[in-house]
């Protein structure tokens, strides 16, 4: 199998994080992409570095004036007056201010409250780069999968809680979206997305919502008491002419290997049934036992069977890094995952 990794990514390095109204480090920092490639060491795995990602494969996801502000928002950030190191926003957009018809603002603050979801997406001098460079991992992992392959992209930072137009929860750019149209345009006439993540993908769903060629399939914990909190029950099956292409799978909080494997193993029969040609996998580790922002409680035993299941599957297969922030673990489980994905 061949990895991917760019070395672009260790430029992030977010500090801001809130947590119940405490100002705290954030979780998502460059030690988690050092973790995750010397678990491919283990495997004797070598991470190539990917060619850059066109912008035009950007532009089949995310709009352009969303990409122009994630490129220039710092530069224009930093010549405000007394600006913090990084951008967060203090307002967003509500419902009714959108329903009276609030317009795409021109101003940076504005804009940074339009183009973010949450508090959870610090952008910082090398936010931009680093997102390229996860991008650029999840394209090369999706032309080995359109070649009938399966490989692996360590994304940092992640990106399945990113809209088209919308970063948030660490995420800025969708690689697994990315990635599902690049297989789209390689000629795969429908593709699946299994999302295996504790936190429910919910800018991949959005951005596929009303899609009838791409299945969004997602195991997660129970966002009524768990982010992304609004969005990921049961009863979200898509809208027009994607109804019924979209699979939201929660979990009750501490549920362990049995029931996440079982809700796997739903996703992928759901997966067959659709007759996808090629499969994206959001993989998270978040839902390990043992991480610190834990709902879930999967063990390394669960990630190995895990991976050996969804390989099982037979779909050439892009698998994109999201989650999972136990630094210490993380290159164990991904071992264990990809290991048992090897047989």
């Amino acid at each position: 199998m061949k990895t991917f990794a760019h070395p672009a990514q260790e430029l992030h390095s977010p500090r801001f994080f809130l947590q119940r109204g405490q100002v705290r480090s954030n979780f998502e920092v460059p030690g988690r992409a050092a973790s995750l490639a010397e678990g491919l060491t283990r495997l004797g795995l070598v991470a190539a570095t990917p060619p850059p990602a066109p912008r035009a494969a950007l532009e089949a996801v995310h709009p352009a004036p969303f990409l122009d502000f994630l490129r220039d928002a710092h530069a224009e950030w930093m010549a405000l007056p007394n600006p913090g190191p990084e951008i967060v926003a203090n307002i967003h957009p509500t419902p009714e201010m959108m329903a009276h018809g609030a317009p795409v603002p021109t101003g940076l603050i504005a804009r940074v409250g339009w183009y973010t979801a949450d508090a959870g997406c610090p952008i910082g001098p090398g936010t931009w780069e680093a997102a390229l460079g996860a991008a650029a991992c999840a394209l090369a992992a999706a032309e080995e999968a359109a070649a009938g392959r399966s490989a692996y992209a360590l994304c940092r930072p992640p990106g399945h809680h990113t809209y088209a137009a919308r970063a948030g929860g660490h995420c800025y750019l969708n690689n697994g979206a990315i990635a599902v149209e690049a297989l789209r345009r390689a000629g795969a006439a429908r593709v699946a997305v299994l999302d295996i993540d504790s936190h429910h993908g919910n800018g991949t769903q959005g951005i596929f919502w009303d899609r009838p060629d791409v299945l969004t399939v997602s195991v997660h914990g129970d966002p009524s008491g768990y982010y992304p909190w609004y969005v990921g029950h049961a009863g979200e099956r898509g809208g027009g002419a994607g109804l019924g292409c979209n699979l939201n799978l929660p979990l009750a909080q501490g549920s362990g290997d049995a029931a996440w494997l079982a809700a796997i193993e739903t996703g992928l029969a759901a997966i067959r049934q659709f007759g996808a040609e090629a499969l994206v996998v959001s993989l998270g580790f978040d839902a390990s036992e043992h991480e610190p922002l834990n709902f879930l409680s999967a063990t390394e035993d669960g990630f190995a069977r895990a991976g050996a299941m969804i390989s099982a599957a037979g779909l050439p297969s892009a698998i994109v890094q999201e989650g999972g922030y136990n630094v210490d673990l993380l290159g164990t489980l991904l071992a264990r995952f990809l290991g048992g994905w090897n047989g």
